[in-house]
């Protein structure tokens, strides 16, 4: 891992950011003492919805969501919580 003095790394940014992008980590230093460091960007995972739906379509799965109630998102009677158990 490569280190560099904050007033390097401000003079030399455009050179260090291509050292990033072809994967190195640099540590910047202020008096010898590591502050941050700078690393490749990833990217931010999440759910592939289409890969999903052509997983379920492979195992004979055509449609996943098989019923949704009309009143799905109605709001919930009054006294839904605040019955008590008995």
């Amino acid at each position: 891992m490569k280190t560099v003095s904050i007033k390097d790394a401000k003079n030399r940014l455009t050179e260090l950011a291509r050292e990033v992008e072809a994967g190195a980590t640099i540590t910047v230093t202020r008096n010898g003492k590591p502050v941050f460091d700078l690393v490749p960007h990833k990217k931010k995972g999440g759910i592939d919805l289409e890969a999903g739906y052509a997983y379920l379509k492979s195992i004979g799965v055509e449609n996943p969501v098989v019923f949704i109630a009309d009143d799905f998102d109605a709001p919930l009677p009054d006294d839904f919580l605040i019955t008590p158990m008995k």
